[in-house]
């Protein structure tokens, strides 16, 4: 397996890249931006893109739209969003056309770097991960037309 990191955190960005050496996956690009990690993704062979959503100059939405972009061009590319914020609407996005090989994981709420390393993996392999939080809250959204109200 080989692996793109896309984070604007130095730490992170090399403590992922560090956890995922140890775990035998080869780590062959860190950007710490999206337009970097799409540079990279024209000479590189990744199995996955771990990609931050809010990367420079902006902070919005860079990382998302560097992630969809890759999941168009190199379909056979998993793409593990990594957020500190439950934002539905991007979610959506990512997995709106396949959830096949797409994973969303808050940051926060990793605590098993054995569990995040399965986590790659079943992206790697066309699975899906998604935090519970985000899987809850896009359950428990409204719907602007709900046919059973009216």
């Amino acid at each position: 397996m080989r692996v793109a990191i896309a984070e604007d955190s130095v730490l992170l960005r090399e403590g992922v890249a560090r956890l995922l050496g140890e775990a035998g996956i080869a780590v062959v690009a860190q950007c710490d931006n999206a337009d970097d990690l799409l540079v990279e993704f024209e000479t590189i062979v990744s199995t996955v893109a771990i990609v931050d959503i809010r990367l420079p100059p902006t902070h919005n939405d860079e990382g998302l739209r560097a992630a969809l972009e890759i999941r168009a061009d190199h379909p056979a590319v998993g793409v593990l969003v990594l957020s500190q914020y439950v934002e539905l609407g991007l979610a959506m996005k990512l997995i709106a056309s396949s959830a096949e090989g797409v994973g969303y994981l808050l940051k926060d709420r990793i605590s098993d770097l054995d569990e995040f390393v399965g986590a790659v993996e079943r992206v790697a392999a066309g699975g899906s991960v998604l935090d519970p939080i985000i899987v809850s809250t896009l359950l428990s959204r409204q719907r602007n037309e709900d046919p059973l109200a009216e």
